[in-house]
């Protein structure tokens, strides 16, 4: 019977069994939260109101620098070129911050006030400038570690190594699916981040609250669409190939895995009816598609994933995360040198999507309980990046993990404002320091999800996104 059944899920409709054998999302509640180990740490977390019901992370990896983008620094550019004062070259902190020069460098850009609230953004940043009055900027926000891979995976999944649940996992651990058509956590880019699929990995949660990755061209998942000759039988084959699914689970009850798989192909038969549409634009307008980017090569990539983000949470995905890159330079906003000319490239494929997304989803009611973050994985030094001999003509930054920016707007949150702040250089956080664990406990606040309550049993231990022993708080302020 096992040979029968095997062969039987070979020879299934075109399209759905390679699409189930990753293991999509379940849709079910049920498949979400029961499988074997699983503790009373999902419905207890469930403490708040929630402001929001889905998040799009617009994920900037390589680290854009903070001076150069949403904390503008009047005296650097005063200083400029000055030799950086004994204090700060001494200081203990920097010594994990390899390569950094003893010149101040000033920020290439300008930047101007927008908005009511009157909030520097650099001019490099137009199109998100618009929208500081629907943005909470956090300025202060701190990193454990000042490397790409590590750094990522600390913001995705709460740790530096590899292994555990990204924060879309936990959410569609905790939550489940809005759409029953869709998977509730889809993941967009050209180039993945430093880290790899960890940083969007389900961990030890259960197999249904694992990421699917949809294409940026063309149809959105392979093989979906199936061949024309076996779209008549199609229902009938998966319902003799899950009754044989059933039978061998009720062989077999200590294997969780089989829940996700069993729904993910019930969810693959569904997808059909709306996964396709996703990438298909031909419904959206010309100003829409203008309005993206859509009409130029250097925003039109980035456009698409933010256009497809739009649609994807329209139509009740929980979670999408895009991540920004491009084949090549493949370093994103990492301006080791050049600064100039890497952070004007990486502003100009972005900067114009993410304002149309951000103006998108408020004209269609959507910017109230859809939570948009920007972040990198840590900040820049204000300092020339000296490495390798570089001159001032072509110099950049180094990696600077004790300072960034990152931005939030909808899903509850008090737009309008800066909290935190750094040092008159933007090489320290001085005020309201907020690390990520506090950045996570922050989102899941959003959800009506309490970070220290939502926890899964794991290998003996209550683990959490903010860490075992918890440590994360809400950034106070955030929440209108």
């Amino acid at each position: 019977m096992q040979c029968d059944r095997r062969q039987m899920l070979q020879r299934i409709t075109g399209g759905i069994g390679p699409l189930a054998l990753a293991t999509m999302l379940s849709h079910q509640n049920r498949s979400l939260g029961a499988p074997v180990g699983e503790s009373q740490g999902m419905e207890s977390a469930k403490r708040f109101a929630p402001t929001a019901d889905r998040m799009i992370f617009l994920f900037q990896f390589g680290s854009p620098s903070q001076v150069d983008t949403f904390d503008y620094k009047p005296e650097l550019q005063r200083r400029d070129g000055e030799n950086v004062p004994k204090h700060y070259l001494e200081d203990s902190k920097l010594k994990n911050i390899l390569s950094f020069g003893n010149e101040w460098m000033a920020s290439p850009f300008g930047a101007k006030q927008y908005g009511q609230s009157g909030v520097w953004v650099s001019d490099i940043l137009p199109h998100m400038a618009q929208h500081v009055d629907d943005m909470c900027i956090i300025r202060s926000m701190v990193s454990d570690s000042n490397n790409h891979a590590p750094a990522s995976l600390l913001v995705n999944t709460g740790i530096v190594q590899e292994g555990k649940p990204s924060l879309g996992s936990w959410l569609t651990y905790g939550l489940g699916n809005i759409n029953e058509n869709l998977p509730p956590y889809v993941v967009l880019y050209d180039v993945g981040p430093y880290g790899g699929p960890a940083n969007y990995h389900h961990g030890f949660l259960p197999a249904a609250s694992a990421a699917t990755l949809f294409r940026t061209r063309g149809e959105p998942i392979r093989d979906l669409r199936p061949p024309a000759h076996r779209a008549r039988s199609q229902r009938k084959v998966l319902d003799l190939v899950q009754k044989l699914n059933h039978q061998h689970q009720s062989q077999h009850t200590l294997h969780p895995e089989l829940d996700a798989r069993i729904a993910s192909y019930e969810l693959a038969y569904r997808m059909q009816s709306e996964a396709l549409e996703i990438g298909d634009l031909a419904d959206e307008s010309a100003a829409t598609l203008e309005a993206y980017g859509m009409d130029r090569p250097e925003t039109s990539g980035y456009g698409r994933m933010c256009l497809m983000a739009r649609r994807l949470v329209e139509r009740g995905v929980r979670v999408v995360q895009l991540y920004q890159g491009v084949i090549d330079p493949k370093e994103g906003w990492d301006a080791h040198q050049d600064l100039k000319g890497n952070h004007e490239f990486n502003a100009l494929r972005t900067d114009r999507p993410i304002g149309a997304l951000l103006s998108d989803l408020k004209q269609r009611g959507l910017l109230e309980t859809t939570l948009v973050v920007w972040c990198g994985e840590f900040g820049r030094t204000p300092m020339v990046d000296n490495g390798g001999g570089r001159t001032r003509k072509d110099a950049g930054r180094n990696h600077n993990n004790l300072a960034f920016s990152i931005w939030m707007a909808g899903g509850g949150v008090k737009g309008g404002q800066v909290l935190g702040a750094t040092d008159d250089f933007g090489l320290f956080a001085t005020e309201m320091p907020s690390t990520v664990h506090d950045l996570h406990a922050t989102l899941l606040r959003a959800f009506g999800l309490d970070a220290d309550e939502l926890y899964f049993e794991h290998a003996g231990r209550q683990e959490r996104l903010i860490g075992v022993q918890g440590g994360g708080s809400v950034i106070k302020g955030v929440f209108a």
